[in-house]
């Protein structure tokens, strides 16, 4: 597996990532085992870059990676977030960037992870309360102390990224970006590439839909993260299809599976992007994994285009509450 900087400092981690949210059940249920699976598939591929949150399934899921590493993070690199908080009665959420409630989420992170630092500390959305030059000095506090090692942000605007970067280093942004959601190419990327920045795309594989058999709505219960977003709601389901399985069909032509094609499109987009696809089982992984060898082309980049050019993609990707604290930025 080939490596790309993901911190200011040099340091290296797998081009591909593995994304944990699924570790917490957001896409149906998993186990311990299950998971602990893909982890150890993640080290035989070469993928040593995790990436979890504090609410990922409440706690859940860096409990998880804390059982499977039992002390043990050198053969990691952890990347975390806070910022997000939810009612688990009533699922209410909001966001919080205070200092304090960051430290506090940061020690119990440290905690369910059997670590006493995390490689990399995101703020999982902006709290528009606390200035990002306040926040900044917080980030940097907790990185003087060791607790992290590095800055990073998620879902902001460049125009975020750049007031933070004038405080302070800051060494990556998340943000969702695949074959059917390219707002980062409207600045984001392009904003990072200019800072040294890594862009770390999650959801590079549309949540789902460029697997060999998409995920099917009728099947979403209560609580899944997709169930009523517009994208996997009629009549947009079913045009979305349509169109992906002419990408599909040119996998096929090219012999390779959609999930390694659709990862390696994104791996195309730039040296600085490193895409962290989600995944319970450790067979997906390995067609995820598989991307960082798939020999792409500017012929193969045009024939994606023809088939999935920009903004082909039918309904929204979150719901109105959903899109509550991405900051747009066009």
């Amino acid at each position: 597996m080939k490596q790309r900087q993901i911190r200011q400092d040099g340091k290296l981690v797998s081009e591909i990532g593995l994304g944990c949210w699924s570790f917490g059940g957001s896409y149906g249920p998993t186990t311990e085992k299950e998971a602990h699976r893909t982890l150890a598939a993640a080290l035989d591929l070469g993928v040593d870059f995790l990436d979890t949150a504090n609410v990922y399934g409440m706690g859940v899921s860096e409990k998880i990676i804390g059982s499977f590493l039992k002390g043990d993070t050198s053969r990691f690199t952890i990347a975390t977030k806070a910022a997000i908080w939810r009612d688990p009665d009533t699922g209410k959420r909001g966001f919080n960037n205070k200092a304090d409630y960051l430290r506090d989420e940061l020690e119990k992170s440290l905690t369910r992870l059997g670590t006493d630092h995390v490689d990399l500390y995101y703020i999982h959305r902006r709290d528009q309360e606390v200035e990002v030059e306040d926040l900044m000095e917080t980030l940097l506090g907790l990185k003087a102390e060791g607790k992290i090692g590095g800055i990073g942000f998620s879902e902001i605007s460049p125009a975020t990224l750049r007031r933070a970067v004038a405080v302070g280093s800051v060494d990556a942004v998340q943000s969702e970006y695949s074959l059917w959601t390219r707002q980062p190419e409207l600045g984001m990327i392009q904003t990072c590439a200019e800072l040294g920045v890594a862009f770390v795309p999650f959801s590079p594989l549309g949540r789902g839909v460029f697997a060999p058999v998409p995920p099917d709505p009728a099947t979403f219960e209560d609580g899944h993260f997709r169930k009523g977003t517009p994208r996997f709601s009629e009549p947009n389901f079913t045009y979305n299809l349509q169109k992906i399985s002419e990408f599909k069909a040119l996998a096929a032509d090219l012999n390779v599976s959609p999930i390694t094609l659709a990862v390696a499109w994104c791996l195309a987009g730039g040296p600085h992007l490193i895409p962290i696809p989600g995944t319970r089982t450790a067979g997906h992984l390995a067609e995820c994994a598989a991307g960082s060898a798939f020999p792409m082309t500017s012929e193969i980049m045009g024939k994606i285009e023809g088939v999935l050019p920009v903004g082909w993609a039918h309904g929204d990707r979150y719901t109105h509450d959903q899109w509550v604290g991405v900051e747009g930025y066009c």
